[in-house]
């Protein structure tokens, strides 16, 4: 009766495909591809994929990335059992074009998209399932984090404007998980009006939709510069040691 049951909840499970951004410049790495850098020994954009591949809730993976990265990542892939990434694509001119097209390659089945920056490789898969779940309730969530910094904002030359109130802020991360029309054409607009978004849930929000945020990790940080991969690797070894 039980592996009845557990069928039965898996066939009302959405199909979720996870859209993972993988093409950008890593313009702030000192000119070295973020991506296939080594994070204690395993490339920071695969330990990103390994994740998704590890979430109960992720059923397929496209991966967006430059033109010049195309055979790697597909090998990487093969190399570490990524089997459910179906498709490595080229990406487009800006992040919100690459995520675009990386949507229009997911399977039909797909009623849940769930877009990862391939940089954030400590995502863990409870995370990515615990999102996947809000955003199958109320069809647009993103895990987010309290600002622990006083935030001001400033005029330019340096002078403050306005210190904004830290109790109301939230720093957004990835995956940002959405209903895949309502995703697709929030990414078709922001493209068509060439509209300058720095996320997937700004996409959505001009369309005059409410994203929910649910909580998230702090370890879960955004590889950006090289101190970034120092921590993540300080993160790591924590994890390792049960911290």
């Amino acid at each position: 009766m039980l592996p009845f049951l557990k069928k039965m909840r898996e066939s009302r499970r959405p199909f979720c495909t996870a859209l993972v951004a993988a093409a950008g410049s890593s313009s702030r790495m000192g000119g070295v591809n973020k991506l296939l850098e080594p994070l204690d020994g395993i490339p920071v954009l695969v330990r990103t994929l390994t994740s998704l591949q590890s979430s109960q809730r992720v059923d397929e993976i496209v991966v967006a990335t430059r033109e010049e990265d195309l055979v790697e990542i597909s090998q990487l892939c093969r190399t570490y059992g990524i089997s459910k990434c179906t498709k490595v694509i080229r990406g487009g001119d800006s992040r919100v074009h690459s995520v675009l097209l990386a949507a229009l390659e997911a399977s039909p089945e797909a009623s849940l998209l769930a877009v990862q920056d391939g940089a954030r490789p400590l995502a863990t898969p409870e995370l990515i399932d615990r999102v996947i779940a809000a955003a199958r309730r109320c069809g647009a969530a993103a895990p987010a984090v309290p600002v622990k910094d006083t935030v001001k904002v400033v005029r330019d030359g340096g002078a403050v404007a306005q210190t904004l109130v830290r109790e109301s802020l939230r720093a957004v991360q990835t995956p940002q998980v959405f209903e895949a029309d309502l995703l697709k054409a929030a990414l078709q607009s922001a493209v068509d009006k060439g509209t300058a978004v720095t996320d997937d849930c700004s996409a959505v929000e001009q369309l005059g939709k409410v994203v929910f945020l649910v909580e998230g990790d702090e370890a879960n940080i955004k590889i950006t510069t090289p101190i970034d991969l120092t921590l993540a690797e300080a993160i790591l070894q924590a994890r390792e040691n049960g911290i």
